[in-house]
């Protein structure tokens, strides 16, 4: 049984990432998992909040390189997909470049990225969102994802500033909104787009209940991790994405 050691750049109030990872991926039959984590300062996600967050990335990479993970995620979603279309592409190629300068053959991965990677895997053109952001935000997430090529056909924000009070939003109040959007011409569902907002005990019943791929970045970034160490996509219980071999290749 092979093991990975996984590294995460997270922001300092979140406490999801480091649960819901960990769960998904346990539940590999053929691997085991470790985590490490270096924290980025934030507690309010606002643009200033993000952006000063940001700021400590090569901090946090040079702190996780020191454990030499075989994978690293960039594990905030919004403070990427807020800095403009394609920067989850900039970003992970600085880290690689960074990591790459201290001799790590370390493998770069995003929130932001694993999303877009796992919605074409699925694969989803037309795609619906529960977001926990401001609206400013969450229209950005939407026009980067637009900008990535997908439609997203509805989404609704529901309008948490404080990040820790994101990481406490309970299931009802998701799959309330999750049952107000206009479905029929979804591909895909994406019940979380946000590492922070408790998603997993949802996705398999979503999926059940409305008849299509339900998505979260916690399961689209365990898809992106399993790809990148090379392992079959075999984990039970987080929806179809991760239920079903897609091949190894990068």
């Amino acid at each position: 049984m092979s093991h990975v050691r996984v590294g995460l750049v997270v922001p300092s109030s979140n406490v999801t990432v480091e649960t819901e990872l960990p769960a998904l991926l346990g539940r590999h039959p053929a691997a085991t998992f470790s985590f490490h984590s270096s924290r980025m300062r934030m507690a309010k996600v606002s643009p200033a909040q993000l952006a000063a967050m940001n700021a400590q990335r090569e901090r946090c990479v040079l702190e996780l390189g020191d454990a030499d993970p075989d994978v690293l995620l960039y594990a905030c979603l919004v403070a990427l997909m807020s800095a403009g279309p394609g920067e989850h592409q900039r970003v992970e190629g600085l880290i690689a470049e960074q990591l790459a300068a201290g001799g790590s053959g370390t493998k770069v991965r995003s929130s932001a990225g694993a999303l877009v990677e796992a919605l074409r895997a699925v694969p989803a053109r037309r795609i619906a969102l529960v977001t926990p952001y401001l609206k400013p935000l969450a229209e950005q997430v939407v026009g980067y994802l637009e900008a990535e090529g997908f439609e997203v056909v509805d989404w609704r924000a529901l309008e948490v500033e404080d990040n820790r009070a994101v990481g406490c939003i309970p299931g009802d109040q998701v799959m309330a909104a999750a049952r107000s959007l206009e479905l029929s011409r979804a591909d895909a569902l994406v019940i979380s787009a946000c590492v922070q907002m408790p998603s997993l005990p949802l996705v398999d019943s979503a999926e059940q209940e409305f008849g299509l791929p339900v998505l979260s970045a916690a399961t689209a970034g365990a898809y992106s991790i399993l790809r990148a160490a090379g392992l079959p996509l075999d984990i039970p219980g987080a929806g179809a994405l991760l239920r079903r071999e897609r091949g190894l290749s990068r």
